[in-house]
């Protein structure tokens, strides 16, 4: 059904229907379209326009399209009509009859799909935060159960200084947290309702915005209906935060992968989320991290994809806009998925504490505590920073560790070192020294632990 026609005189292209119809992909909007529509018919019914049996009417036809599209799934596909909006007519239509054209006074496809974009994108914003949670939860849990737990810490991808992997672990909450909360933001600047903006210029009747504000659960109302028709903000800011979010599931991907890897054998990945391969019968591949990984790249794309279909856009609403739908659909998808086997994937994931301790302890992790040691002693720190890379030196070539060199062979460097010199090499000193807020030491990362998990409280 087109839901327009009466000042052209020729047929439509075959060709060009096809290619102007986007049914296909907008059906994901028919709940919002039938619950605007339902709205909508009750402002008209206050304004005048539909008799109270007219709404009792459209209502009971709305709620049978409803009713077959949740039991029917499939209903839609194939189905000719341009779009989701003139489906709903259509099919309203031949319920109730003529009826379902009084409908749409005042009311455009612009406004009417702005509408339907916030709303779907009001409950997507939820579905990603309830997700974002599990995976805080997740993480939560795996560095509660290795609190005892000693990795090295990385720059560069080389040994830095030693770490509890609980802290680690908390460095991703982090992460994800901030999404969380900017999800949050964007899910502010959603929630606003457009409809009543008509095709850009306002409605012609005297609809009451602000009950059908209310009706349709938004915060506040838009208040200009140029902008309202034509602005997608709110989708470049979600794209956006599912990119940041992407761009930390990527990373706590990769470490994965490389942590869990022979060469570094710090973690093992589960069954449930590696493959094997067609040829080499030892292979275990973490291809569930690998396409996160992969993955991460196609929502950027989506984000430059969506920020070029808005770039000189003339006001107020273009066709343009047609094509952020699939931008939003599957961008939401994505991230959905990949929050998911992110969360599989953390839950089941083995810490191999003998190979995490024994990595530790080599490559000189305890090289910046002898430099502190010697500031404590009274050498200013860029002194005594070229003197521990000289003993460092010395080790490399004897092939031993900094606790491994006699205390005459450390007093050869500087005669400040003295037999409390070893208590500093220790691991344990490494680790408990870095007690300022926010380090590494096992009561500041308690602390964190019970930090996040009143954050967490808070959000549910």
């Amino acid at each position: 059904m087109k839901t327009w026609g009466g000042r052209f005189t020729e047929q439509i292209d075959s060709l060009f229907e096809r290619f102007n119809n986007s049914l296909d992909t907008d059906q994901r909007l028919i709940f919002e379209d039938i619950e605007g529509s339902m709205a909508y018919a009750s402002a008209l019914e206050r304004a005048g326009i539909l008799s109270p049996e007219e709404l009792k009417q459209i209502g009971k036809g709305l709620a049978e399209i409803k009713k077959r599209a949740e039991k029917d799934p499939g209903w839609l596909s194939g189905q000719r009509d341009e779009d989701v909006h003139s489906f709903v007519e259509a099919r309203l239509h031949e319920m109730v009859g003529d009826v379902a054209f009084k409908l749409h006074a005042g009311r455009s496809r612009n406004d009417q799909v702005a509408l339907d974009t916030r709303l779907f994108l009001k409950r997507a914003i939820i579905r990603v935060q309830v997700q974002i949670k599990g995976l805080n939860h997740s993480l939560l849990n795996l560095s509660k159960a290795h609190l005892d737990v000693f990795i090295p810490g990385y720059t560069h991808l080389r040994k830095a200084q030693p770490i509890l992997f609980s802290h680690y672990l908390l460095a991703y909450f982090e992460m994800f947290q901030r999404d969380y909360d900017r999800f949050d933001d964007c899910f502010r600047r959603t929630d606003f309702m457009p409809l009543g903006s008509g095709a850009l210029a306002g409605n012609g009747f005297p609809v009451d915005r602000e009950v059908l504000r209310e009706e349709l659960g938004f915060a506040q109302l838009t208040r200009n209906s140029l902008d309202a028709v034509s602005d997608r903000d709110y989708l470049v800011e979600f794209v956006s935060a599912a990119s940041l979010t992407l761009v930390h599931l990527s990373r706590l991907a990769e470490d994965f992968i490389i942590y869990s890897s022979a060469e570094f054998g710090l973690l093992e990945l589960s069954d449930a989320v590696t493959t094997g391969s067609s040829l080499m019968p030892q292979k275990k591949n973490p291809d569930s991290l690998e396409l996160i990984r992969g993955k991460a790249g196609r929502v950027f794309g989506h984000l430059m994809n969506l920020l070029t279909l808005l770039k000189a856009l003339p006001m107020a609403y273009n066709k343009d806009l047609q094509e952020d739908k699939p931008i939003l659909f599957d961008s939401l998808d994505t991230l959905l998925d990949c929050l998911q086997v992110a969360q599989t994937v953390v839950k089941t994931l083995k810490v191999n504490k003998t190979a995490a301790q024994q990595s530790v302890r080599k490559d000189f992790l305890n090289a910046t505590d002898l430099a502190d040691y010697l500031v404590r002693k009274g050498l200013p720190f860029r002194h005594a920073h070229e003197l521990v890379g000289k003993i460092v030196l010395h080790c490399e070539s004897k092939r031993i560790q900094l606790e491994d060199l006699s205390l005459a062979e450390l007093k050869t460097y500087s005669e400040l070192i003295e037999e409390d010199v070893y208590k500093a090499l220790s691991l344990e000193n490494s680790i408990e020294s870095r007690s300022v807020v926010g380090g590494t030491a096992s009561s500041r990362v308690m602390e964190a632990l019970a930090e996040a998990e009143k954050r967490l409280a808070i959000v549910e």
